[in-house]
């Protein structure tokens, strides 16, 4: 394996159709790449649409969500490599949500590089064969002869050349090629893939175009705010419809029954208007009582006071148990006990939630910044009772997604409002609406009992941990797998959940599970390490051990030799072990998730008042044999790093069932001045590539809170950090 430092540096699909067309001599390719079904050598559901015009231009759809992570960038640079076009004569668009000719489109859990590598590059390398067979039969010689460089095909013998736009006419005319006998390229003739290459949308974004979907304008639009209960799910019992009405510019207010779904239409009362702040004036005005509702006793309190019980109670189900955990704990040399808790989090994305709606023709046209635009496109159906045919829905470049924007319930209340209203209507939240009735990352409670021998080696692991669910299922995103290191690595090893019921929404926030797992593990790693008199970057290399891969290849295997190396690739990069000045300190941790496997350490300091500056962190990761776009992975990277560290200082707490925070003077997130200097090291393994739009958030979490136990010698058990619990004396 190599070592990439600062990153700039140094499915087998079966033969698909084409679709000749594309006007004025063009060639529009259409690549349908049929989703899994019983045949095992079936890929996922995948689609590429490329075309050519006579000058050359060459336009790649871009199938997937765009919301930050660069995708609408660097899929299209898979199929350019291969196609062989200059990517300066390359144009990309934005798909419209269509399962048939697309299949699944969607933006989560970092999987479009590990779905599309292989496809989209084969798309390209098809339609590379096809302008060359084109030229072949024009010129009367055979394709082997022939090559190309950018845009261009050229016969050597003869020094006859041809462009791809002069030849796209002819080359829609051939018959696509069986893509699994197409060779693409060695990595050492690439051109685009590995260069970094700027966003397509950076200009658009910068000059302020309207591109997002709070952007959408259609003629005679009206506009629209849409009250709901602060505890979830209570229906409207009463509201003031004539003072709404009586706004200036207010068209209509009426309420809405709503259902019982978090992710669906819930009650509500809309406000329709010439305008979003004379809808707004009117939603104040409307006095909404809301009726009682079971959950309105719920609180932060006491779902701490609930934990407690169920921890002391030492009961729950358990999850994994290998070897004699409570044996081992006995006969340890010593035994490490405590108690972690991390809390509720919104996404709070910087675009709140909205959609643009038009019923027309029996159709509803919707305009979403939406992750998963085919379940949206249900919802809709579903709350309208109309057929998922008549549901068109045009995806919008997202203003951050988080996870937020996997939850289409902003679709639902547009698409109803819209229908009730008989016009084109676009629904915006307010940043209050958007925190109060969020999919909040679940709070965590874990209980943890380790055992050390006499060496520091860790000999059992036991954790208790109290989440959210009833019966047999957690709430979203509130569960822990049974497979999270160190499970596998620890003979004596034990897992115990318990739930407690809960009436708050939750969901997947950017690295679901892990963001909160990683801190609670890597954290006791750390106190085990402290307890043993071992090295904290020594601990982590025993644990990992030689064990080489645990489990099957996949997203639940674990490779201990790749995680080592980049343990190893980061404590070297940042001179480990070096003495610092006084509370400042230096913190690791690991983790693996979405394929990644990172590991990161923060150096930080802790002024007498308690307040935590971080000054750097050196991310060491392997994703695999080749990063497609170098400058959007360090865009992906160190936006991962300053989210992680932003979620820190923040929490969502309920009162009477309702959130309590409504804004950023209440939920703050890290300002510019504030994010550390971040320094980025690959290594190059022989594995496939991987996503990187999550996994490097999680272990930027422990590495902080290991560093400021090293810089003051109190260890951060709960979060968000308090500077009163980490204040000198």
């Amino acid at each position: 394996m190599g070592i990439i430092q600062n990153i700039t540096e140094g499915f087998s699909p079966s033969r698909r159709a084409v679709l000749a067309g594309g006007g004025a001599g063009g060639l529009i390719l259409a690549f349908s790449l049929a989703g899994k079904g019983a045949a095992a050598d079936t890929p996922a559901a995948l689609n590429a649409y490329v075309s050519v015009a006579p000058d050359g231009i060459v336009t790649i759809v871009s199938k997937n969500p765009e919301i930050g992570q660069g995708i609408k960038t660097s899929l299209p640079m898979l199929i350019a490599e291969e196609l062989d076009v200059d990517w300066a004569q390359v144009r990309t668009v934005q798909a419209d949500n269509d399962p048939q000719a697309y299949g699944r489109q969607f933006a989560g859990g970092s999987m479009a590089t590990p779905l599309h590598w292989d496809q989209l590059r084969q798309v390209g390398a098809a339609g590379r064969a096809m302008l060359l067979a084109a030229a072949a039969a024009d010129w009367g010689v055979e394709a082997a002869s022939l090559s190309t460089e950018p845009g261009v095909v050229i016969h050597a013998a003869s020094g006859r050349r041809a462009t791809y736009g002069s030849l796209a006419a002819k080359a829609a005319a051939q018959t696509a090629p069986e893509l699994r006998s197409l060779k693409l390229k060695d990595a050492s003739a690439y051109r685009i893939i590995g260069q970094p290459t700027p966003q397509v949308d950076t200009a658009a974004i910068v000059t302020g175009q309207p591109l997002f979907g709070i952007d959408m304008r259609l003629p005679g639009m009206l506009y629209a705010a849409y009250a709901k209960a602060p505890v979830f799910g209570a229906k409207v019992a009463s509201a003031d419809l004539a003072a709404a009405q009586a706004v200036k510019g207010v068209r209509r207010a009426f309420v809405v029954e709503g259902g019982t779904e978090f992710d669906g239409l819930l009650p509500g009362v809309a406000v329709v208007a010439d305008s979003w702040w004379a809808a707004n004036k009117g939603r104040q005005a409307l006095n909404v009582q809301w009726a009682d509702h079971p959950t309105s006793s719920q609180s932060s309190p006491g779902y701490a006071g609930q934990a407690r019980s169920l921890a002391e109670a030492k009961g729950g189900k358990t999850l994994r148990h290998d070897g004699d955990v409570e044996a081992a704990l006995s006969a340890s040399a010593k035994t490490v006990e405590a108690d972690y808790f991390y809390p509720f989090l919104s996404h709070a994305t910087l675009e709140p939630q909205n959609c643009t709606a038009h019923f027309h023709d029996g159709k509803m046209e919707i305009w979403a910044p939406t992750q998963l635009p085919e379940p949206g496109r249900q919802i809709v159906a579903k709350t309208l009772g109309i057929a998922p045919e008549n549901v068109i829905v045009h995806m919008t470049r997202c203003g951050g997604g988080f996870g937020r924007r996997l939850m289409n319930d902003y679709m639902a209340e547009a698409a109803w409002i819209a229908k009730e209203a008989g016009a084109p209507v676009k629904l915006v939240w307010t940043r209050e609406d958007d925190m109060r009735h969020d999919f909040y990352r679940p709070a965590g409670f874990h209980h943890f009992r380790g055992g050390l021998d006499a060496s520091g080696n860790v000999t059992a692991w036991a954790n208790h941990f109290v989440t959210f669910g009833e019966g047999e299922a957690t709430a979203r995103s509130a569960g822990m797998a049974p497979t999270e290191f160190p499970a596998r690595f620890i003979d004596n090893y034990k897992l115990d959940v318990s739930m407690m019921p809960l009436g708050v929404p939750t969901g997947p926030l950017r690295a679901p599970g892990s963001n909160a797992i990683a801190f609670v593990v890597q954290s006791f790693i750390d106190e085990l390490a402290h307890a043993g008199g071992v090295d904290p970057v020594e601990m982590r290399l025993r644990l990992l051990g030689d064990h080489g891969l645990m489990g099957e290849d996949g997203r639940s295997g674990y490779d201990a030799a790749r995680m080592a190396a980049v343990v190893r690739l980061a404590a070297e990069k940042s001179g480990w072990g070096e003495a610092l000045p006084a509370r400042r300190g230096k913190g690791i941790a690991f983790h693996y998730s979405h394929l990644g496997y990172f590991a990161e350490v923060a150096e930080v300091s802790v002024a007498d008042d308690g307040a935590v500056k971080v000054h750097k962190v050196w991310v060491a990761a392997d994703v695999g044999r080749q990063i497609i776009n170098p400058l959007g992975a360090l865009n992906q990277i160190e936006g991962s790093v300053i989210d992680g560290i932003s979620e820190m200082f923040g929490e969502i707490t309920i009162k009477d069932g309702q959130v309590e925070q409504g804004n950023f003077d209440t939920f703050p997130l890290l300002r510019i001045d504030a994010a550390p200097v971040i320094e980025t090291h690959f290594i190059k393994s022989d594995n496939p590539p991987t996503g990187l739009g999550e996994p490097a958030l999680p272990p930027v979490v422990p590495a902080v809170t290991n560093a400021i136990f090293a810089a003051t010698g109190k260890r951060v058990r709960s979060l968000p950090l308090k500077a009163s619990e980490l204040a000198a004396g």
